[in-house]
């Protein structure tokens, strides 16, 4: 019994010393041979040494700032985006098929009497036959207003002088014709800007025989008949055009610099009439091409006296004459120092003559430099450029008419030259 208890102690000394030398084995190991368990480390979060769910080491992957994960999410997309705006499809409006653009039908609303000194126009206050009744301000016959009005029938009158209102007259071999302008210019409807009525414009005239027998013997008119009674109702045609240097041709571009010289070439056109001569009677510049507007400068006057080179000593003039339906000029480029706009709009009243009829104080073209001369030679019509010249004497007096209508052209646009300092280019 002794014996076998002293194996056994034996044997737990044994075991003892065998835990105690695989303890410091195991303390003593190299990092060589640590390596296997870190690189299994390394290899991802995910899972420990032991194959079990490692939750401190994914932790620790994430918070890494150059993490696996986040190098992939800086990286471009594997496929490219083929995505598109949805594209709104184009709805075909249907139009109709038998579908005809109406002209409006000029209504028969406008009556006119001629007497032997007066004209007397009569016109429907429903202008346009369509229920709607214009107001009397917006209605002129050549700048003349409305003298009366009957209320029940809804008639608008004038009644006027034959030689007033702006009317024109026109002479041919069996006629006289005094030409008028009905216009209507609509107003805004109460308490808007807009109007929805639409304007008009009415040719009016009055035709008298010339011809007639007074006595024994026909009467031996004075006067130069047009070269065709088919013309002698036909309105002429005054315009005002833009030049280039050499007055070859129309000039292209309306842009000129301050001190540039503008040419003006104003004409007539004469179709099949005998020689007509025009003259440049009146000039005046605006910012608008509203005459009556604000700021405004007049620069042609009294007849054809041009006044820009005595007022402010420009070189502005009045070219040599080579054709009697045209008259060139000159105008020193300017501008308006009250205005806002660089643009300018130049209207001109033109008057028309027999070529035969010399000029005279009421129908010339005067430039002033050191004194007035005439652009044809007949200096002595400049006389009265200083004081007031008398209309129309010198036709009055050849027993001759005339013509007369306005033109414009603009906007011209003019602007300062630019300027450098010294040293810059």
């Amino acid at each position: 019994m002794a014996s076998f208890q002293g194996v056994l102690v034996l044997v737990v000394i044994v075991a003892f010393d065998l835990s105690n030398a695989w303890g410091s084995l195991k303390y003593n190991q190299s990092p060589r041979s640590m390596r296997p368990n870190s690189d299994l480390a390394s290899r991802g979060p995910a899972l420990s040494p032991r194959g079990l769910w490692n939750p401190m080491g994914m932790a620790s992957a994430m918070q890494s700032p150059f993490g696996v994960q986040e190098k992939q999410l800086l990286q471009g997309p594997v496929k490219p985006l083929d995505w598109r705006f949805p594209v709104v499809p184009e709805v075909q409006s249907e139009l109709a098929v038998d579908f005809q653009m109406r002209q409006p039908v000029t209504p028969s609303s406008v009556a006119v009497q001629c007497s032997e000194n007066s004209v007397l126009v009569e016109v429907q206050q429903d202008l346009f036959s369509n229920g709607q009744f214009i107001q009397p301000s917006g209605l002129s016959l050549g700048g003349c207003s409305v003298v009366g009005q009957d209320p029940e029938s809804r008639v608008l009158i004038f009644e006027y002088e034959l030689q007033n209102c702006n009317s024109v007259l026109m002479v041919t071999e069996d006629e006289l014709v005094y030409t008028y302008t009905l216009t209507y210019t609509p107003e805004a409807l109460a308490g808007t800007p807009i109007t929805r009525a639409d304007g008009a414009i009415v040719g009016v005239q009055c035709h008298y025989q010339r011809l007639q027998n007074v006595s024994s013997d026909a009467l031996m008119p004075t006067w130069v008949p047009y070269a065709s009674t088919e013309v002698g109702e036909e309105v002429l045609l005054f315009s005002l055009k833009l030049m280039l240097d050499d007055w070859s041709y129309e000039r292209p571009s309306n842009y000129y610099f301050l001190g540039n010289v503008i040419n003006i070439e104003a004409s007539v056109k004469v179709y099949n009439h005998v020689a007509l001569r025009v003259f440049v009677d009146s000039c005046v510049a605006t910012q608008v091409p509203d005459v009556n507007s604000l700021p405004r400068y007049s620069f042609i006057e009294n007849h054809g006296c041009f006044t820009d080179a005595k007022a402010t000593s420009s070189s502005s003039r009045f070219m040599p004459r080579t054709q009697y339906e045209k008259v060139q000029f000159q105008l020193e480029a300017f501008m308006f120092q009250e205005g806002q706009s660089p643009a300018i709009y130049i209207t001109c009243l033109l008057k028309a003559t027999i070529a035969s009829v010399p000029s005279d104080a009421g129908h010339k073209s005067c430039s002033f430099a050191n004194g007035w001369f005439a652009a044809d030679g007949n200096h002595q019509v400049c006389g009265c450029c200083d004081t007031t010249c008398g209309p129309d004497s010198g036709i009055a007096a050849f027993g001759g008419v005339q013509w007369e209508g306005k033109a414009s052209v603009g906007p011209l646009m003019v602007q300062e030259r630019r300027k450098t300092s010294p040293g810059f280019q």
